[in-house]
C-alpha cells in the first residue's frame, strides 16, 4: 500500500483500514435472482428427465401406486427390451435405423451444401450476394410444414413415396446452417490470406479446399449438430412421406406405440400379444434419446467454441 495513497493517509491517521462500501440489497436481489431462477428450473427440469429415465426401471403398479420414488431394477431393462421387441416383430428398431438413415444422411448432405454456400456467401463478391443472402434468412424463419405439401406432390409425381433416400435428400436442405457457416467465414477467415493465395495462383476451388475446409472444424460440429437433431426429430415430413409403418421414421413410430397401449387405446390393444405399459414407453422414448446425446457428446469440445461464432472478428 503506498504511504502518499488516501488510503495509506488514513491509516496512518487512525490506525485502521478503511471499510469497503457496502452493496445495497436491492442491488445483490437483482444478481441473485436471475441464477436462482435459473437454478430452479434446472433442478425441476432435471428431476422430471432423472424421474422419466427411472420410470423405465420400474414397474407399472409402483410406477402407479408410489409416483416418483419407488424402487429401482436394472433387470426391468431387460423385460422392456424384450417387449419391444416382441411389438409387432421388432419394429421399433426397425424404425430406429430408419431415423438413423435419414438423419445422419440428411445431416451430412447440409454440412457438404452449407460449407461451400456459405464460404462464397462470405467471402466472394459478386452480383446479387445480398439477395441470396435474404433469401436464405428468409428461409429460415419460414415454417417446415409450409413445404411439407408441395414436397409431397413432387416426390409423388416421381413415384418415390415410402423410401428413405427423398426424405434424407429433403433433409438436406437447412438454410440455417448455411448462414452459420457464412457467419463463421466471414469472422475467423482472414481475406488477405485469400488474396495471397489468388496472387500465387491458387483457384476458387483450391482456396475452398485448402485454407476453408480445414479452418472449418467448429462450422462442421454446428451444422452437423443442428441438422442432426433437426432431422431426427422431425414429425411432420416422415409421417406424410412415409406412410406405411415399415418405413417410419421413431419420432412417428412412438405415436403408435402410443395408440396401441393398453393405456391410452384399450380397444385397439386388445387383440395385440405384447401390452405396453409407462415403463415400455418410457425405455422407448429414452432409446430414441441416445443417439442425439451420443452426438452431442462427441461434438461438445468443437460445439463450445463454435457456439461464440460471430461474436468476436479476429
Amino acid at each position: 500500500m503506498a504511504i502518499g495513497s488516501p488510503t495509506g493517509e488514513r491509516l496512518a491517521k487512525t490506525g485502521r483500514a478503511p471499510v469497503p462500501p457496502k452493496v445495497p440489497a436491492l442491488l445483490r436481489l437483482r444478481k441473485m435472482t436471475p441464477m436462482t431462477f435459473l437454478t430452479i428450473v434446472a433442478v425441476v427440469y432435471l428431476f422430471v428427465m432423472v424421474t422419466f429415465v427411472f420410470a423405465a426401471m420400474r414397474t407399472e403398479q409402483s410406477l402407479l401406486h408410489q409416483g416418483a420414488f419407488g424402487p429401482l431394477s436394472l433387470s426391468r431393462l431387460g423385460y422392456d427390451w424384450r417387449q419391444l421387441s416382441g411389438f409387432s416383430s421388432g419394429v421399433y428398431f426397425d424404425w430406429l435405423k430408419n431415423s438413423a438413415v435419414v438423419a445422419f444422411g440428411g445431416a451430412a448432405i447440409a454440412v457438404a451444401v452449407a460449407l461451400p454456400a456459405g464460404y462464397v456467401l462470405a467471402m466472394l463478391h459478386f452480383r446479387g450476394r445480398r439477395v441470396l443472402l435474404f433469401l436464405t434468412i428468409l428461409t429460415m424463419v419460414m415454417p417446415n410444414t409450409v413445404l411439407v405439401i408441395p414436397i409431397f406432390l413432387e416426390v409423388s409425381a416421381v413415384h418415390q413415396i415410402d423410401r428413405l433416400w427423398p426424405v434424407a435428400v429433403i433433409f438436406g436442405f437447412f438454410p440455417f446452417g448455411t448462414y452459420l457457416a457464412f457467419v463463421h467465414y466471414k469472422t475467423t477467415l482472414p481475406f488477405e490470406l485469400l488474396e495471397s493465395g489468388r496472387i500465387d495462383g491458387v483457384s476458387e476451388i483450391g482456396l475452398f479446399l485448402r485454407l476453408a475446409v480445414p479452418l472449418a472444424k467448429q462450422a462442421v460440429a454446428l451444422v452437423f449438430f443442428f441438422a442432426f437433431v433437426a432431422d431426427w426429430t422431425n414429425y411432420f415430413l416422415p409421417l406424410v412421406m412415409l406412410p406405411s409403418s415399415s418405413v417410419q421414421t421413431v419420432s412417428v413410430g412412438l405415436q403408435e406405440l402410443i395408440t396401441s397401449s393398453q393405456l391410452f387405446n384399450p380397444s385397439a390393444a386388445a387383440g395385440l400379444n405384447v401390452q405396453l405399459y409407462m415403463p415400455e414407453l418410457s425405455f422407448a422414448a429414452v432409446l430414441q434419446m441416445l443417439p442425439v446425446l451420443v452426438v452431442f457428446i462427441g461434438a461438445q469440445r468443437y460445439l463450445s467454441r463454435g457456439a461464440m461464432l460471430g461474436a468476436v472478428k479476429g
